[in-house]
């Protein structure tokens, strides 16, 4: 069954001093967006968060329902160090479908429609305006790559070498993340 995973173990220091996951957006922690829609992917075996920098303050202030929540210990060495984490907390699925904790308008149904597209192929890549965004679909020869992830790398550097099916997904989602707290006062 495939697993969901949301990366959310950054310090996020262009947000400046605040946590940015938990920074409100509608009222609500701007990861608890991303998990909602997560959670409501019916494909989804179990969803996986990956917390790092302020994890005990996130963990008090977000409710993660069903939801794993694992920790990776060496978030400060990059977006590869998470990225690793969670699949290894994920290491029994036969894909994985990746998500970011600062993208508060991912849906439930561009998830879903990324698992669909993952027949035939290595892994799936979601475009917003012929830009690669999320989410992405990690099948199994991906997945058996995984640990050759190092520093600041995601995904990007892994899937060049498989086959990557690639679809427009602007009709499902906003692929816009808050890196700012500029970014998050404009929406």
């Amino acid at each position: 069954m495939p697993v969901g995973l949301i990366l959310a173990a950054g310090a996020g220091r262009r947000f400046g001093a605040a946590t940015k996951q938990l920074a409100e957006l509608h009222g609500r922690p701007l990861l608890a967006h991303a998990l909602a829609a997560m959670a409501a992917v019916p494909e989804l075996d179990r969803v996986v968060v990956v917390l790092g920098h302020d994890a005990d303050a996130i963990r008090a202030a977000v409710d993660f329902g069903a939801a794993e929540v694992v920790i990776a210990d060496d978030w400060a060495d990059g977006q590869a160090a998470s990225l690793r984490r969670g699949l290894t907390a994920a290491r029994d699925a036969d894909a994985v479908v990746v998500t970011l904790g600062d993208q508060p308008f991912i849906t439930p149904a561009v998830i879903s429609a990324a698992l669909g597209q993952l027949d035939g192929y290595d892994a799936v890549r979601a475009l917003y305006d012929g830009r690669p965004g999320h989410p992405v679909v990690l099948g199994p020869p991906v997945l058996a790559a995984a640990d050759e992830l190092h520093g600041d790398q995601g995904a990007r550097e892994l899937l060049a070498r498989f086959s990557v099916r690639k679809w427009d997904a602007s009709a499902l989602a906003d692929a816009v993340d808050v890196d700012t707290p500029e970014e998050l006062q404009a929406l």
